[in-house]
């Protein structure tokens, strides 16, 4: 698939990681020339490239960056088995992978890499800032914090011993040789039933009764189903407990002021434990607000974070450096 616009192009990439092949979009600034900083993006938990990231990708590429989006491994058009699973650890050294991937680009800056996720990856691209020092700027957008608060709070306490007892059961029939078991995404809250997101605005938003018609194509690969060990992965995930080791990698935090799927008290939190340079941008609405009504709002946020410390070469200042600038909200 390729793209033209009037400030970048848009072609099919497709790149190595430990040997899965991971595919995306890459998008290059125009005019060419010069080396243009690249930023690395990746979408949420059991979510696909097309939810969106385009539209992101595309603010960022707009402003004079390369952009490497991506399916996460098991997911769209990526490879990976078991399909449907998301294991967050691997999914932080894909993150890595497409860095290395992005660094050997034409017409990239090795030197100045961003990268943005949100959700899942949200959580990520916080693990990825403290632990590898490549990165040169952090978006984190309405990012997983604690995957065992989270937890808490959507699965009642007179449930998780049962819980416990299915993840068991699945470790044990797959070391059989049996196939992982399925759990449903999402649910109709009309119909009642257990799944991974039950709330309304998670049903609402992946079966795609958010977006108007001419976004419905966005939807129609998904699946509403993941493995019954990406919940005990994601119990098992604290992206938030890196937050402190971010800094000084300049990190900004997009976060919705009433989001109960990745909590709001969460990721304040650990914004406020977050050394500087860092910037807060709480926007009204929940956790699929981001990808609405607030889009636009968080993907000018994204820009003007990155602009400020990766900024392109044509809007160095003359110095050797980039020209900072500030923003008041």
């Amino acid at each position: 698939m390729t793209e033209e616009s009037a400030t970048y192009d848009r072609g099919d990439v497709e790149f190595d990681a430990e040997g899965a092949t991971l595919r995306g979009w890459l998008y290059r600034p125009k005019p060419g020339g010069s080396t243009a900083p690249v930023v690395v993006m990746a979408h949420g938990y059991n979510c696909l490239k097309e939810f969106y990231l385009d539209k992101y990708a595309a603010a960022v590429a707009s402003a004079g960056y390369a952009v490497v989006a991506y399916d996460h491994r098991n997911f769209g058009d990526s490879d990976g088995e078991p399909r449907q699973e998301l294991d967050p650890w691997v999914q932080v050294r894909d993150y890595r992978h497409a860095i290395t991937f992005a660094q050997t680009l034409d017409g990239v800056d090795p030197g100045r890499v961003g990268v943005w996720g949100s959700s899942y990856a949200g959580g990520h691209v916080i693990v990825v800032g403290a632990i590898d020092r490549r990165v040169g700027c952090v978006v984190s957008q309405v990012p997983t914090i604690s995957g065992w608060e989270s937890t808490l709070r959507r699965i009642p306490p007179q449930a998780l011993a049962g819980q416990r007892r299915a993840f068991d059961a699945d470790r044990l029939e797959r070391y059989r040789g049996g196939p992982p078991k399925m759990v449903p995404m999402v649910a109709d809250p009309a119909a009642g039933g257990a799944a991974s997101h039950a709330s309304p605005d998670a049903w609402e938003f992946f079966t795609g009764r958010m977006s108007p018609p001419e976004d419905q194509w966005r939807f129609r690969r998904w699946r509403n189903e993941i493995t019954l060990r990406s919940l005990e992965l994601f119990s098992e995930y604290e992206p938030g407990s890196f937050i402190e080791r971010v800094a000084p990698t300049p990190l900004l935090m997009l976060v919705g002021d009433s989001d109960t799927v990745t909590p709001t008290d969460l990721a304040l939190g650990a914004y406020n434990r977050a050394g500087e340079p860092k910037r807060l941008d709480l926007f009204p609405g929940g956790h699929f607000a981001a990808y609405t009504d607030q889009l636009d709002r968080a993907a000018r946020a994204a820009v003007d974070w990155f602009s400020q410390h990766l900024r392109p070469r044509a809007q160095d200042d003359g110095r050797g450096g980039p020209m900072i600038t500030t923003r008041t909200t």
